[in-house]
């Protein structure tokens, strides 16, 4: 913790590099929190709107010359020696701007007149107004920090701005660091009283709800009717009293869930009109149209933007960038309604809000703040007043359930032993992001709400990986980062467990779960099966990644030294995550955390007949690890690393002029070689390197520049005009001693009742200079007494893996290698068979298909069983 005067309230060694990412934009005229407190109040007063720049706000007006308070009080030596981290070296004169000659309240006025020039369309900011939630990005933040020093000489790090981004807090932390005075007192005003009526549920659609009314608990962090509180000291994030400053806002927050109105369980009845938040998010695209195809319900989307048709045109452009349809039918089914969730009644008009407490029957909240770096204060408006005003949407009218997808983060609290789907959740003292605080929040109103007869479903997915099928994956989620970070630098931090599922699997249940009323109510753990760390490693080293496994502080630091060596921006936000000092307690409690217990999900899924929750490892993940690699994310095993696993394969022959006689000696000594595992079993290629000699050629062996074998090419459909199915096609560049390039093509082939084993060791050649055609053919033979010494025994696997893993290696190669070759010497007989027993035309067809089928279940139950 830095000392009073050292400067900033953080470590100014951390260099924080611009972020990429937008953080939470939203378009003028948005309301505040105070908006939405004040909703919940039911006061009948209008929104006082934000303050001007330059001057500041009347709650927090600088006390009277004629009555000053002890805590207003700048020291004198503080009013005659400039602030330590300003680096003056004599007193000066206080000039205008300076903030050593400023109270708080005066540079938080200051800080937010500048933050104003980075809002969209330069809207005016008070210094309670959350400038992230106004619309300021993380590139913004940068940016801010650097003109606060320049104009006003405050000098803050962005990890100040993150933890709290209100101006007035800023100033604060500002101050704590320099050494002054942190508290500003407002002048007295009495705040009205206003009587919480009795709310009924109406009896027609024609009766409006009733506003939430009485009164929270009061907080000293969200604008109160009482300004004469005094704003309380700010300290460094992490002490004592800011856990505090925390935890009192977030009672005040429960708080609020107490003056909802009272209804009944709904109706336990599939809906047919359900309410979607989050759709233009990455799980909630995918959760949209898993909705429209489990059932035939319509969806009403909230999106926001200025208006209805710009929120349908960025929902349309979210679900493309996802790979998901907009089709006609699509759009027939979906309604899209330009909406806030951190706004009073959503900020809809009067009459949508009312229709849609009888119109829908069902509410799905996926919307969220997803953001590790921001503090509470900063999250709370979308992630826990947000699910407020959805429950009294739910709550009013038409009694409808809520399904929250909240997350595992609930449970992250460094040593937690459980994580079940009904177990308690963390302790919220012990919760550190300000991420995982507003999630704990969110399923605490709602757990409160429960209490007035809210039927309150939550959902809790832990990390989201990529879609199996199409590759999409989200490129803000840890799980990302960290696969990424994996692949690139060969290392992975030593952790318990891993609770990983895929995007597809997480969004068939939750929709699902959204059409079963008999599954409402419950906690569900989206989790899948955990990975561990034995898995990982094992899938890594089998893909030609061998990885070393790290301390999980030193792998830490060890990454960050190898990213600002070679700065890789993709991983950019993981980096920015790993250099917060929070996020090393949040990391603490993924890397050794329990698995996330779901039974009850388990049961469902069996109930519904859908797919079983497996282990998002290598295979499942294939599909996006290629798509992050594409995308520069991660990093694929490629021809240059250190060869994987090697042999030899020596042939000789004789070949001759095509259609004369093969007059002449050729002989081959081949090094064939692959990469990785992933290699061969995507792309079915082997590399070849190695030399031939053939005197018709060049009386000296010719040198392979390049070659590759591919292996059942084509699946092992049949040559064409010909019967004899491809086992290995070799494609060979050649260059001689005197420069010339010849190239060589050679197959192996498989028939019909001929000889197995004979059929695996034979190769039928052509050879021709590059650029013209074939000038020699013939045949070459792998000598039987040298196939087993050279291809199976004498395997050699990367030396840097153990004894062990690299007869693991051997095994799985050749496993699949066999694997291949059994089904390709089987398939002629198969095809031969299926022909003679059925002569219409199509039947080679269907046969193939039969063929191709039975081949592919073969090859997955191999490998299942490897």
């Amino acid at each position: 913790m830095p000392e009073a005067g050292s400067g900033t309230s953080r470590n100014r060694s951390v260099d924080r590099r611009p972020e990429e990412e937008a953080i939470e934009r939203r378009v003028p005229g948005r309301a505040q929190a105070s908006d939405l407190l004040a909703r919940f109040r039911g006061t009948a007063s209008p929104t006082v709107p934000p303050q001007p720049g330059p001057t500041a706000p009347q709650a927090e007006a600088p006390v009277p010359p004629a009555h000053p308070g002890p805590s207003a009080q700048r020291p004198a030596t503080a009013a005659a020696t400039p602030p330590p981290h300003l680096g003056a070296a004599a007193p000066e004169p206080a000039v205008a701007g300076s903030a050593g000659a400023r109270g708080v309240a005066e540079v938080a006025a200051e800080i937010a007149a500048r933050a104003a020039r980075f809002l969209p369309g330069s809207p005016a900011a008070g210094t309670e107004t959350d400038l992230f939630d106004a619309g300021l990005s993380s590139v913004d933040a940068v940016e801010l920090v650097a003109v606060l020093a320049r104009e006003i000489d405050v000098e803050v790090t962005l990890d100040d701005v993150f933890a709290d981004a209100r101006p007035r807090r800023i100033a604060q932390r500002w101050a704590a660091a320099a050494g002054l005075p942190t508290t500003v007192q407002a002048p007295t005003v009495q705040a009205p009283t206003v009587q919480a009526p009795t709310v009924q549920a109406p009896t027609a659609p024609a009766t409006a709800a009733a506003p939430l009314a009485a009164a929270p608990a009061p907080s000293p962090h969200a604008p109160s009717a009482d300004p004469s509180r005094v704003i309380e000291p700010v300290v460094v994030r992490g002490t004592p009293d800011e856990v505090n400053e925390d935890l009192e806002m977030i009672l005040a927050d429960l708080a609020l869930a107490d003056r909802l109105p009272f209804g009944r369980q709904a109706d336990p009845v599939p809906p047919r009109r359900i309410l979607l938040t989050g759709a233009t998010g990455y799980l909630g695209s995918h959760l949209l149209l898993d909705l429209l195809r489990q059932g035939d319900a319509e969806v009403v989307c909230l999106v926001r933007a200025a208006d209805d048709a710009a929120a349908e045109r960025r929902l349309a452009e979210a679900l493309a960038s996802f790979d998901q349809p907009w089709t006609a039918e699509v759009r027939r089914r979906v309604t899209v309604l330009a909406a806030d969730l951190r706004r009073p009644r959503l900020g809809l008009p009067d009459q949508v809000w009312e229709g849609l407490t009888w119109e829908i029957d069902s509410i799905v909240n996926v919307a969220a703040a997803v953001d590790f770096l921001r503090g509470y204060p900063s999250l709370r408006q979308t992630n826990v007043l947000g699910p407020l005003v959805l429950a009294e949407l739910a709550m009013t009218g038409r009694a409808k359930p809520l399904h929250h997808v909240s997350s595992v983060a609930v449970f992250n609290e460094v040593g937690i032993e459980k994580m079940g789907e009904d177990d308690p959740v963390a302790h919220i003292d012990r919760l550190f992001a300000g991420y995982d605080k507003s999630k704990w929040a969110a399923e605490a109103v709602l757990r409160r709400a429960r209490e007035h007869g809210l039927t309150a479903t939550f959902l809790r997915p832990g990390a989201i990986g990529g879609h199996t099928q199409t590759g999409v994956y989200n490129p803000r989620d840890l799980s990302t980062g960290l696969i990424g970070a994996f692949s690139r630098y060969r290392a992975v931090p030593a952790f318990k467990f891993m609770n990983l599922a895929p995007v597809d699997w997480i969004s068939k249940v939750a929709a699902a779960v959204v059409f079963d009323p008999r599954a409402w109510g419950q906690n569900y753990n989206l989790t899948g099966r955990a990975e561990t760390l034995p898995e990982l490693v094992k899938d890594m080293k089998l893909a030609g990644m061998n990885v070393r496994v790290a301390n999980w502080r030193d792998w830490r630091d060890d990454l960050l030294r190898r990213h600002a060596a070679e700065p890789v921006p993709e991983l950019d936000f993981l980096i920015r995550i790993l250099r917060s000092p929070t996020a090393m307690k949040l990391f603490e409690a993924l890397m050794f955390g329990p698995e996330a217990g779901s039974e009850r999900t388990e049961r469902f899924v069996m109930r519904h007949r859908l797919p079983m929750a497996e282990r998002y490892g290598a295979q499942a993940q294939l599909k996006a690890f290629e798509r992050m690699a594409k995308d520069g994310v991660a990093r694929l095993p490629s021809r240059e690393d250190p060869p994987y696993l090697s042999f030899r394969e020596r042939t000789k022959g004789h070949v001759g002029p095509v259609g004369q006689d093969r007059d002449t000696k050729c002989r081959m000594a081949l090094t064939l070689s692959i990469a990785s595992m992933y290699q061969v079993v995507r792309h079915r290629k082997i590399d070849v390197r190695g030399e031939v000699t053939c005197e018709r050629l060049h009386p000296r062996p010719l040198k392979v520049e390049a070659g590759e074998i591919w292996v059942r090419p084509d699946e092992g459909v049949p040559l064409r005009h010909g019967s004899d199915h491809p086992l290995l096609r070799y494609r060979l560049v050649l260059v001689d001693q005197d420069g010339g390039r010849w190239w060589l093509e050679g197959w192996k082939t498989a028939r019909a009742n001929r000889d197995f084993w004979k059929q695996t060791r034979t190769i039928d050649v052509t050879l021709g200079r590059e650029g013209e055609p074939a000038s020699l053919a013939g045949v070459v033979k792998v000598p039987g007494k040298s196939y087993v010494p050279d291809q199976i025994d004498g395997i050699r696997v990367d030396p840097r893996l153990s004894s062990q893993e690299q007869r693991l290696a051997k095994t799985a190669w050749l496993a699949w290698f066999f694997v291949q070759v059994g089904m390709g010497l089987a398939e002629p007989s198969l095809r031969v068979a299926a022909e003679l027993m059925d002569l219409r035309r199509d039947a080679i067809d269907r046969d193939k298909d039969k063929l191709q089928r039975r081949i592919r279940k073969l090859m997955i139950k191999r490998e299942q069983t490897r």
